[in-house]
């Protein structure tokens, strides 16, 4: 395959597109400077759109035609491209407002709701009753509540 007639700057800027939405489910989102904005994703699709506009300058460019399967080609992966941007903005920077607020759950350092409960074998537990039963003389200071969902 010649390399001078791939237009490698088209697949470049589509690869990059995908890059950038895939990484930030598989990458991104475990850290707190890039899950809060995604500016690292929305670098590469800066980077991303050059490449796009380079390949695309080239494929409709008059000094060297190109066969019309590479424009038609170079349109749709730049098409696809610019939707896969689209829908990944959306996505996080609009569709995320739209969750609806926490502003009933609980804060950290506030106190739980009383509470009663199972426990792993079948007795009715309460948060007071946690709170007021001593462990080795002493009232407990706190209770850890876990929720497992391996046993249904």
């Amino acid at each position: 395959m010649n390399l001078k007639k791939l237009n490698w700057q088209i697949w470049a800027g589509f690869l990059l597109a995908l890059l950038g939405s895939l990484s930030y489910i598989f990458l991104f989102v475990n850290y707190p400077i890039t899950r809060d904005f995604p500016w690292a994703n929305l670098l590469l699709f800066a980077i991303a759109l050059v490449f796009l506009v380079v390949g695309l300058r080239r494929a409709f460019a008059s000094d060297r035609p190109r066969p019309l399967l590479s424009r038609i080609g170079g349109s749709v992966l730049a098409t696809l491209s610019l939707a896969i941007m689209g829908l990944f903005i959306f996505s996080i920077l609009v569709m995320a407002r739209w969750l609806p607020s926490s502003s009933g759950a609980p804060h950290v350092g506030q106190k739980a709701p009383d509470f009663s409960l199972q426990d792993s074998n079948g007795n009715q537990v309460t948060l007071s009753s946690l709170l007021a039963t001593p462990i080795n003389g002493k009232a407990p200071k706190g209770v850890l509540l876990i929720f497992y969902r391996g046993y249904w």
